[in-house]
């Protein structure tokens, strides 16, 4: 039985919170279909695969946190390496007035997936814009960046899908996008936090001088369910 709200966050998420977003079972879970691809575990030291295989299509990529063990017969392991999972730590962002951020919803959807295409923030489908409120910056009907929430475990709320257009970046709009989210998050009085590859030292780094800090370091793998 987790000790801290942050001891294995996907699974508190996906049976807790955003349990109407995800299936599975009682041991296994995973977000359903054209949202982010992710798995969460009871126990991600004894995984229940082949309890999760029939939600799961050949060929489709998985996220999951926190496992380390074998790879099960019938899976492929893609990626093998860690992230950090950093807590909001620092003082309320202040309004924004000059930020001309609009909500993102369905009729975005197009410019939406073509900049997480160019992007790559993570796992992101089409529907992953409805698991929180989304918001980008657009300039004459092209979206140049956007920031948006993901996960949700209680009071904790991940920020996520964070990115900017490669030819728009070093203006400080993912970071203006971010605190437009966080402000509204603290408003709510939920408790930001979100993900980082643990290589990407540069995005680290900004993420701490907004205000994050590193709660620990999570094992992060993706497999594929082969045919």
């Amino acid at each position: 039985m987790s000790s801290s709200p942050w001891d294995n966050i996907f699974w508190q998420a996906l049976s807790g919170t955003q349990a109407h977003l995800a299936c599975g079972t009682e041991s296994i879970r995973r977000v359903l279909p054209g949202y982010s691809a992710m798995i969460a575990m009871a126990d991600p030291q004894c995984p229940d695969w082949a309890a999760i295989r029939p939600f799961c299509e050949p060929g489709e990529r998985l996220y999951c946190s926190g496992w380390r063990g074998e790879v099960p017969s019938g899976w492929e392991l893609t990626a093998d390496a860690h992230m950090c999972l950093m807590r909001w730590d620092g003082v309320a962002p202040g309004p924004d007035e000059a930020l001309a951020a609009a909500p993102l919803g369905a009729a975005h959807l197009p410019q939406v997936l073509d900049l997480v295409a160019a992007t790559k923030p993570g796992p992101f489908g089409p529907r992953t814009i409805e698991m929180g409120d989304y918001f980008g910056v657009f300039d004459d009907g092209h979206l140049l960046a956007m920031a948006g929430e993901r996960l949700h475990a209680g009071s904790l709320r991940e920020v996520s899908g964070v990115c900017t257009d490669p030819a728009f970046q070093g203006r400080g709009l993912a970071r203006r996008l971010m605190n437009l989210v966080i402000r509204r998050q603290l408003q709510r009085r939920q408790t930001p936090f979100l993900h980082v590859a643990s290589s990407n030292a540069r995005a680290r780094g900004l993420y701490e001088s907004m205000g994050f800090r590193v709660e620990r370091e999570v094992a992060l793998r993706v497999v594929v369910p082969l045919a």
